[in-house]
């Protein structure tokens, strides 16, 4: 944007303020350096222990939202691995909706969790924001379509084609979608086991 207005008295001319940008631009990377950044996704995305060993926070996270909602932690998990891959700013391929960040929530279904939940901050990049996301949402799903919550591909289904989407059957004409249903489903099954091991 052109500012029309004159400069405060004392404020650098063009030539201080080239001066002062280097200056600043150093002091901001320095700044930015102490900031938390996302994390990476785990080294071992398909072993549940492996993930919360590396990320104790995302147990947390899972945990509080699965005692909020009822939805099992190796649910929401393999519906993240599928959706993301555990990439905080994931985006599909071509930009071919506004699907992002760990749930792939797209914006409208988001701002409906945002105001259905009163969590007006939530973020898609945020773990935690996102597994609650998952769980409001297959909590949805179950009390308007009576999926079990621990039916991973049942809800995934749902998840992906939406509430009315699922109702119309439109996953039935998709041979590819369901395929990767029955690998969410067996994906939450592997994570439920391992977290039965890793727990002893």
């Amino acid at each position: 944007m052109t500012e029309t207005r004159p400069r405060p008295g004392g404020a650098p001319g063009p030539a201080g303020l080239r001066a002062t940008i280097p200056v600043l631009s150093g002091l901001w990377l320095l700044l930015a350096g102490g900031c938390a950044t996302a994390p990476s996704p785990p080294s071992k995305p398909l072993d549940a222990c492996a993930i919360f060993k590396e990320q104790p926070g995302w147990y947390k996270a899972t945990k509080k939202a699965e005692r909020k909602w009822g939805t099992p932690v190796h649910v929401q998990l393999a519906i993240i691995q599928a959706e993301s891959s555990f990439r905080h700013d994931a985006r599909p391929p071509g930009r071919v909706s506004s699907a992002y960040g760990y749930s792939q929530a797209i914006d409208g279904t988001w701002d409906w969790y945002r105001e259905q939940t009163g969590n007006r901050r939530a973020k898609r990049t945020d773990f935690a924001h996102a597994v609650d996301f998952v769980g409001w949402y297959t909590d949805v799903s179950y009390r308007t379509l009576g999926i079990p919550k621990s039916d991973g591909y049942r809800q995934y289904l749902a998840y992906h084609e939406g509430h009315r989407g699922f109702e119309r059957g439109t996953y039935k004409k998709k041979d590819w979608l369901v395929r990767v249903a029955r690998r969410v489903d067996a994906q939450a099954k592997t994570y439920g086991s391992q977290l039965r091991a890793c727990r002893r």
